[in-house]
């Protein structure tokens, strides 16, 4: 009996997608580089089961019913390439591949219209969740080329985690779509953990909570509005003990380490205009973190405060809720504004309400307020920023007095808050009528000749002054250089 689908690369989230599809019916042919993986996947949790072994391409692609669907799990970039290049004299027209990596969506764009030639069909699908969520449903993120979709739209649906009956898989749109809202999945991720990060470091040494206290607090906050699975095992890692009776979380290295969506996601967003400052924070945070040796060094030079806060705890604590939940809110803000421009950019039509439904289960950032970014863009399709959402401004204008207090105490004591401050200060600069951009401007103009608009005329009309009288009235016609 042929195979259903083919899945290539047995590292931890290809194992536990096949188990996935196993539980579901399906009978997979499955192939890693290294053979001994295969042959101790195959007689080991796969022992039972109708999941093929194959130590070759050429094998896993004659065991496929027609046309074939081929899946592939190994690390994006080359290794993708290298497996797409073995695979492409195998296939035949009508067959299917698809990429379950985190993929750069420039090179899904890319594989899309290279495999097209040959017609192959190729698939760029976000996949998250790790490993629970690929062995139990993960959120999934497809896109790419469409006339694939009607061969994958009832076995990935089938494999995602379920939400109030909807699967959390929907198809996203051509190209690049499915990696590109898997990025900003995952640059939404950053910003989270390190908002949560840098409320752990203002209790511990801002409060000098002990950590059944912080956990404790962690716990509470998972019961309420800030319910999401990132809160909820903070709470098990400020409470979890090694063998020796110690808590593990302070024995481990501060020093994060990242495998770069992060940092694709601001690379994209400095690309295409959009102020995702909370999350290029994050990212740089995790970079600051890496010189660890010279932060130590500059702990004994370089002075500053105690690190103490001076406050109660108790209302202390309460205001972090506040001020976490608040960050959070611009974080996403700032990533779906990014899916905004990358839509309209590319012209992919995202469909943001579903999008949210897609991350409220299976994925790292599953939260209770996806369902409320649900509603304000089912209400506002068109709303341009999470923060104009009647919801979101009103809990927004309650949470910002303590989200204002929480930056404040930090500064005073010396605790870093990168993503915490970079969030208020995008909260502060949307709401501005009038920036300081005007300076900038002008700046411009002086040395470069890059022209203004003015207040006074018409937009789209564009002046240059003669600052110094030497420098004549030759404008540069470069005005968003």
């Amino acid at each position: 009996m042929p195979a259903d689908v083919g899945l290539i690369g047995l590292a931890v989230m290809g194992q536990n997608l096949v188990l996935n599809l196993s539980d579901h019916g399906y009978r997979i042919a499955v192939h890693n580089r290294s053979p001994d993986v295969t042959e101790a996947f195959v007689s080991g949790p796969a022992h039972g089961r109708k999941i093929i072994g194959c130590y070759t391409l050429s094998e896993l692609v004659l065991q496929l019913e027609r046309p074939r669907r081929v899946m592939i799990m190994v690390r994006a970039g080359q290794a993708v390439d290298a497996v797409i290049d073995g695979l492409t004299p195998l296939l035949d027209e009508g067959d299917v591949v698809v990429d379950l990596g985190n993929s750069q969506y420039q090179d899904s764009e890319r594989r899309v219209t290279t495999l097209a030639q040959i017609g192959v069909h190729y698939v760029g699908c976000g996949v998250s969740g790790g490993e629970l969520g690929a062995r139990h449903g993960p959120s999934i993120m497809p896109g790419g080329d469409v006339t694939a979709w009607p061969m994958l739209k009832e076995m990935l649906p089938a494999i995602a985690a379920v939400v109030d009956g909807e699967p959390c898989c929907a198809w996203l749109g051509n190209g690049g779509a499915g990696h590109y809202v898997k990025m900003v999945h995952n640059g939404i991720e950053y910003g989270d953990m390190q908002l949560i990060a840098e409320v752990y470091h203002l209790m511990r040494d801002g409060l000098g909570l002990d950590h059944t206290q912080m956990s404790a607090h962690f716990t509470e906050w998972n019961r309420g509005k800030l319910d999401s699975y990132l809160i909820e095992i903070t709470s098990e890692i400020l409470d979890y003990r090694d063998d020796t009776g110690d808590v593990l979380l302070e024995k481990i290295m501060d020093t994060a380490g990242q495998k770069g969506t992060g940092k694709w996601t601001g690379i994209s967003a400095l690309e295409l205009g959009m102020p995702v400052s909370l999350i290029g924070e994050a990212v740089f945070a995790r970079c600051l973190s890496a010189l660890k040796d010279e932060r130590v060094d500059a702990s004994k030079v370089l002075s500053g405060p105690n690190g103490h806060i001076g406050a109660d705890a108790g209302a202390f604590a309460d205001d972090l809720a506040e001020a976490l939940y608040a960050a959070k809110v611009a974080s996403y803000a700032q990533g779906f504004t990014l899916l905004s421009a990358a839509s309209r950019e590319y012209q992919w039509d995202l469909d943001f309400g579903a999008i949210a439904m897609l991350w409220r289960g299976g994925c790292i950032i599953r939260s209770r307020f996806l369902n409320d970014i649900r509603d304000a863009f089912v209400t506002n399709p068109e709303l341009p920023n999470l923060f104009m959402a009647p919801f979101f401004a009103d809990a927004l204008a309650k949470a910002e007095p303590a989200w204002r207090r929480v930056v404040a105490a930090a500064a005073l004591a010396g605790i870093p808050t990168p993503a915490l401050s970079a969030g208020l200060a995008f909260y502060d600069g949307y709401r501005c009528a009038r920036l300081p951009a005007n300076m900038l401007q002008a700046q411009r103009d002086y040395f470069g000749a890059h022209t203004y608009e003015r207040t006074d005329r018409a937009r789209g009309e564009f002046f240059h002054t003669n600052w110094t009288g030497a420098g004549g009235d030759v404008s540069a016609g470069t005005y968003n250089e």
